[in-house]
């Protein structure tokens, strides 16, 4: 019987050896993660986390995740799944993606008018 040891630094190092690129999207109280990995066989599958903040009660908060796994099989799918979804989103709500564009001029406009209206010290 052989028995193996695995210090926090191995699991560490485990961990960074497979993940191969990362991305997050910031929307709104959520983040999203997208993360491709790589498996024991050299194949690629993709992680999309959701990672809200939540309070409790004494003041303490902690992040709720929700994960879903693509493997490479399911790649083509899912994206053709999506591309559907968002497109028939577009031609029946295309002021959601229009919104989202006022929203980030908004947010720009207004960056740049409390860096005009700080005063210098």
């Amino acid at each position: 019987m052989y028995l193996t040891i695995i210090s926090k630094s191995m699991e560490n190092r485990e961990k960074k050896r497979d993940e191969v690129y990362s991305n997050s999207v910031k929307a709104g109280k959520r983040t999203y993660f997208f993360d491709v990995r790589e498996n024991r066989n050299g194949d690629y599958y993709l992680t999309i986390t959701e990672s809200k903040k939540r309070y409790e009660d004494d003041g303490s908060f902690k992040f709720e995740k929700h994960k879903i796994y693509l493997y490479r099989e399911d790649f083509q799918n899912f994206l053709d799944g999506y591309k559907d979804v968002v497109e028939y989103i577009k031609n029946n709500k295309p002021e959601y993606f229009e919104e989202t564009a006022k929203t980030d001029e908004i947010v720009e406009l207004n960056s740049e008018e409390v860096t005009k209206e700080t005063p210098e010290e």
